[in-house]
């Protein structure tokens, strides 16, 4: 790390502490009110990883018991969202939207409330540029009474809408929903495929009957399963004799518009056939074999799995793009068959697949054998094997570089890649460099865990900036011994490679930085590193309340990159604020309102891992 700073005055201004936790008086709005609102960066704002960076003003709502709200937003200077809580202290959202109007950017939102106050976040979807808006709370009154859903029969495939008009009711998972019914009569055991499409919004589709007093009981329900996109498809099989209703609903409870709804005869249920390991089998993929949970059809295997055992299935075909995936029979918390590992071409060959686990507790398991298309047929062959135990990983030398080759039968990976496989002793907080090349193959770096399965913590593919060689720079979590694979980043690759492992010691500490200084430094492999691995030089500034600032970052030799935030006791960094490209494409700027006083770190650093080079950072008062 080079940097220096050249003071330009001695007086310090606070920086401002922004954040989720970051409260707002709430403005009253009555329910049938129209208000005219505005975001400005005096509004609370919000800067996380997970949500971004947004600004919001906040309203409270005073409600009666049973009383079924609607919220709506509209502006034209950016795009709308709504969040409603319950309680005067927010916690987890029980609603939310996005664009519900159908207007473009607008947004509706609809709850229904019991006695007290719920408190709405009127905010921007994203970004910290607002502008005027205006917000209204209307009472749509009692929810009309459902109507007698309309007959479907088998073969039937009907057109309708979802509007203002279409009953509702409360959902404990998705919260209010509106929805049109439709009922059909079964015999036990018999099995129906239930489409629902729509092009206006995300469909669900939900399966059920009524109950005593007319309340619908749920027994299954679908919202991505269909063909593709966002469209539901879903097999029933009737538990017994009598009549059901289909629900065809908006997954957003506020959205609406047309949408197509079809019933029709399920294909066959798939009959799993035992597979032994060393067994292969020559089979085909027709018209008429079975259809899988997502009505694709599949040839399907059964096996009994033991903890810890590696097995590896190949399919090959020259008719179709093959699929294979894992699943488990096993009870999970769900009560419930699950997906374990999928694959589609890892045997390296095309369109051929081989799908590699480690089966993680003694029980029953099956393979599905499909397409990739679902559409596919014709003759394929599928092997089952046992893969040998792995080898015990090779000691890696700090400072040494190794030569080796990846061969075809080394072991393989959940990936189907080949492996070699090194160990070392690293402390808490250290800095690693891992470094692989190969003229032969594109390089992939993973550093991991060696208690249990491999986990990767850390990867690689193209650090080192070279084309296909790898850089993987990591901050080490505790004392004690690691696992580095090195490996090809495709299956069917092979060829010499070279490994070389570094230590950087630990994170530099941060220097300190006062307002109105410009800091020059440079950026490389000497720095602290960021979680997401780029290079950073650090800053402390200690500053008070009240007062407004300007950080400026330009480089012109990486994509520059502001964070600002807090370090606890253990050294946790927690970004409030950050900026890549206000300023120009690759330069940052962060103008801040100061609330909160204390001591904070100023990251300069890159937009990505492994950039290197050059900046300047510039704090001085803004007006």
């Amino acid at each position: 790390m080079r940097r220096s700073t050249f003071i330009m005055t001695v007086s310090m201004i606070a920086l401002f502490a922004a954040g989720q936790a970051a409260a707002q008086d709430a403005t009253p709005l009555r329910v049938g009110q129209t208000v005219n609102g505005q975001l400005t960066a005096e509004d609370t704002k919000v800067d996380s990883e997970e949500l971004g960076q947004y600004l919001y003003d906040t309203w409270s709502i005073q409600a009666r018991d049973g009383q079924r709200l609607e919220v709506t937003m509209r502006s034209d200077a950016f795009d709308t969202y709504l969040e409603a809580y319950e309680g005067s202290d927010p916690g987890e959202a029980i609603a939310m939207d996005d664009d519900g109007l159908g207007e473009g950017t607008n947004s509706r939102l609809r709850f229904s409330a019991d006695n007290g106050t719920y408190i709405i976040r009127a905010r921007t979807l994203g970004g910290l540029e607002g502008g005027d808006y205006t917000i209204q709370v209307t009472d749509r009154g009692p929810a009309p009474r459902a109507p007698r859903p309309t007959t479907i029969r088998l073969g039937d495939d009907v057109d309708g809408a979802i509007s203002d008009r279409s009953p509702s009711e409360e959902d404990g998972q998705y919260g209010e929903y509106t929805y049109n019914g439709y009922s059909f009569r079964a015999r036990q055991g018999e099995r129906f495929a239930i489409t629902l499409e729509s092009d206006d919004f995300d469909p669900i589709v939900r399966v059920g009957r009524m109950g005593r007093g007319g309340a619908f009981e749920e027994l299954a329900q679908n919202d991505d399963s269909g063909a593709g996109g966002l469209n539901s498809y879903l097999i029933f099989t009737a538990p017994s004799n009598g009549e059901y209703v289909i629900r065809a609903a908006p997954l957003d409870g506020s959205a609406d518009g047309d949408y197509e709804l079809a019933l029709a005869e399920a294909p066959p249920p798939l009959v799993a056939r035992p597979i032994a390991v060393g067994e292969t089998v020559e089979a085909s993929l027709a018209a008429g074999d079975g259809g899988n949970a997502f009505g694709t059809r599949a040839d399907a295997y059964a096996f009994t799995g033991t903890t810890g055992q590696r097995i590896v299935a190949t399919m090959n075909s020259d008719a179709f793009d093959t699929y294979l995936e894992l699943f488990s029979e096993n009870s999970d918390d769900a009560g419930g068959r699950y997906a374990l590992d999928s694959d589609d071409d890892g045997a390296g060959e095309g369109t051929n697949s081989r799908l590699t686990y480690t089966i993680p507790s003694d029980g029953q398991y099956t393979i599905e054998a499909r397409a990739f298309t679902g559409e596919g047929e014709g003759a394929y062959t599928l092997t089952f094997e046992e893969a040998p135990p792995l080898p015990a990983p090779v000691a890696l030398s700090w400072g040494a570089t190794v030569q080796r080759e990846i061969l075809a039968e080394d072991p393989r990976d959940d990936e189907s890649r080949g492996f070699d496989a090194y160990t070392f002793s690293g402390t808490a907080g250290n800095r690693i460099q891992l470094i692989m090349r190969s003229g032969d193959f594109d390089t992939y770096l993973q550093v991991g865990s060696p208690e249990g399965d491999f986990y990767a913590m850390a990867s690689d593919d193209d650090g080192l900036g070279e084309g296909t060689d790898s850089r993987l720079n990591y901050i080490l979590p505790s004392d004690g011994e690691f696992i580095v694979r090195a490996s090809p980043l495709y299956a069917d690759a092979d060829g010499l490679y070279s490994l070389e492992l570094l230590d950087r010691g630990p994170q530099p500490l941060p220097g300190s930085i006062l307002v109105g200084a410009t800091a020059r430094g440079t950026l490389g492999e000497d720095d602290a590193l960021a979680e997401d691995g780029s290079f950073y030089d650090a800053y402390k500034i200690s500053v008070k309340a009240g007062d407004k600032l300007r950080l400026t970052m330009v480089s012109n030799e990486f994509d520059a990159f502001i964070d600002i935030g807090r370090e606890d006791e253990a050294g946790v960094f927690t970004s409030v604020v950050s900026d890549d490209d206000s300023l120009s494409d690759t330069h940052a700027k962060v103008d801040w309102a100061i609330e909160e006083e204390g001591d904070y770190v100023i990251r300069a650093r890159s937009f990505s891992s492994g950039q290197s080079g050059a900046y300047a950072l510039t704090i001085e008062p803004k007006e």
